[in-house]
């Protein structure tokens, strides 16, 4: 498996996998390969990863610029994550996550924010802070990574991106 940089290339592929690979996803609103696409647009995606097997590409992971209500700056939303589901549970996906916190932590980030699954994100060091919340998501699920000792605090505000409706 090789992970790299997206190619303008990869964008057909990029999209095709992220809309099968939330298809029967139960929380999803089936609007996260627009949501890619209107990152893109907006040059909001900071860090655009895929990985590649035998040169196709079969998952990717995107990384955005989010605004927290406290100021802090350099924080970014984690997500979405996708992978062909003929090779999901094959550790993919997390191999896209770990790569893209690296390149992260290269840029100088403070740290990452997403809404997901807590079994699945606590091995990567996410977890729940209770003064960062984001409106209309139950605090479970807003898990954050903070890469320096400054902790932010406040509501998250991810690119406006993440509101595309499906024909956008």
């Amino acid at each position: 498996m090789n992970i790299r940089a997206e190619k303008e290339s990869d964008i057909k592929a990029i999209f095709e996998i992220t809309k099968q690979a939330f298809e029967n996803h139960p929380y999803s609103q089936g609007t996260e390969q627009f949501i890619i696409n209107a990152l893109r647009n907006d040059n909001a995606l900071t860090i655009s990863l895929v990985a590649e097997i035998e040169g196709k590409v079969v998952g990717h992971v995107a990384f955005s610029p989010v605004t927290i209500s406290d100021g802090s700056c350099d924080w970014y939303g984690l997500g979405p994550v996708s992978v062909q589901p003929k090779f999901q549970r094959q550790g993919i996906g997390q191999a896209l996550v770990r790569e893209g916190l690296a390149r992260l932590k290269a840029l100088g980030a403070q740290g990452c924010v997403l809404v997901g699954e807590p079994a699945y994100y606590n091995r990567f060091g996410f977890k729940s802070f209770p003064n960062l919340s984001m409106e209309g998501v139950s605090q479970q699920y807003v898990l954050a990574l903070p890469f320096a000792e400054r902790m932010a605090s406040g509501v998250i505000t991810h690119h406006r991106a993440f509101s595309v409706k499906k024909e956008e």
